[in-house]
C-alpha cells in the first residue's frame, strides 16, 4: 500500500463525508482551507501568514511586471486571504478590495488573519458578478481567483464578466486570472480574455504545473520583451519573487498567438 494511498485514506478518515462547505484543515506548519479532503482552496505557512505558499499566487502577482504602484486592487474570491494579506502587505499605498460570495469564508477570516476592515482593507460580501456590473474605471489590478467546489463558476468566466472586469479598469489597468490546466474549457476562458481586452492578453503557468495564470491588459504601449526582464530583474531584488521565468513563458505563449483573422474565426464560440 503506497503511502499516499495511506495518506489519502486518513484524511478521508478526518473529514468523512465529503461536506463541500469551507473548512479550516490543519497540518504542523500549514494551515489550509478546504471544501474537500482533496482541494486545498488556499494555504497558508503558519510562520509566515503574510507570504504566499501557493505557487499560482506568486505566479498572479507577475501583473508588477506591467503596472508596479496599483493605487487600487481588487480581489474576486477571499478563500484564505493569501492574496490580499499579501497585497495589503506588500503596497502600501494601495487599497486593497476583497469580494466574496460566500459568507462561511469570511467567518473564518481570523483563522487566517486576514485584517480588519479599515481605509485600506476591507472586505464585501457581495455576487462578484453583480458586483462588476456597474463598475467603471475603478481599479488598477483585478485578480480573478473565485471557485466554487465545482470549479470556476460560470458566473465568473463568461465573455460578459470579463469585458465588465476591463471596463473596470483604469487606463494601464491589468485582469489576472487564475485558471486550472485539467478544465476542458481552458482554451474558451482564454479566448475570452484575449477577447475582452482587445487582444491584449499574456499567459503563463505557475511552478507546480497545475495552474494557467492568464494576464488582460488595458496598455495601449505593452514594454517590449528585453524591458519585461529588466522588470523582472528588479521585482527579485526587492521582494524575492522570480518572475523571470514567467516572462519567459508569456514570451513563448505570446508567440503562439493567432492572427487577427483566425481570432475573429473563433469568435462565435466565445459567448
Amino acid at each position: 500500500m503506497s503511502t499516499d494511498y495511506t495518506n489519502m485514506r486518513k484524511v478521508i478518515e478526518e473529514w468523512g463525508t465529503f461536506r463541500h462547505e469551507p473548512a479550516v484543515y490543519e497540518e504542523q506548519h500549514i494551515r489550509s482551507l478546504q471544501f474537500d479532503p482533496f482541494a486545498v482552496q488556499s494555504s497558508m505557512r503558519k510562520g509566515a501568514p503574510f507570504e504566499l505558499d501557493l505557487s499560482y499566487t506568486r505566479a498572479m502577482m507577475a501583473f508588477q511586471l506591467f503596472l508596479s504602484d496599483p493605487k487600487d486592487i481588487l480581489i474576486v474570491g477571499l478563500g484564505g486571504g493569501s492574496l490580499s494579506k499579501y497585497c495589503f502587505a506588500k503596497f502600501p499605498r494601495a487599497r486593497i478590495t476583497t469580494v466574496e460570495i460566500d459568507e462561511r469564508v469570511i467567518a473564518l477570516r481570523e483563522d487566517f488573519y486576514i485584517p480588519k476592515d479599515s481605509d485600506r482593507f476591507r472586505v464585501v460580501h457581495a455576487d462578484a458578478e453583480q458586483y462588476m456590473l456597474d463598475a467603471e474605471s475603478i481599479v488598477d489590478v483585478i485578480l480573478l481567483d473565485g471557485f466554487d467546489t465545482l470549479g470556476l463558476p460560470v458566473s465568473l468566466s463568461n465573455l460578459r464578466f470579463y469585458e465588465n472586469c476591463y471596463v473596470a479598469l483604469r487606463e494601464q489597468g491589468v485582469i489576472v486570472a487564475n485558471l486550472l490546466n485539467n478544465d476542458l474549457l481552458l482554451r474558451t476562458y482564454l479566448q475570452r480574455i484575449r477577447a475582452s481586452c482587445r487582444g491584449q492578453m499574456f499567459q503563463s503557468i505557475a511552478w507546480s504545473g497545475g495552474n494557467t495564470i492568464a494576464f488582460g491588459v488595458k496598455q495601449d504601449d505593452i514594454p517590449k520583451w528585453e524591458d519585461f526582464y529588466v522588470r523582472a530583474k528588479a521585482i527579485k531584488a526587492t521582494t524575492g519573487l522570480n518572475l523571470t521565468r514567467h516572462v519567459r513563458r508569456m514570451q513563448q505563449n505570446y508567440n503562439k498567438q493567432p492572427s487577427i483573422e483566425n481570432r475573429n474565426r473563433t469568435s462565435s464560440i466565445l459567448q
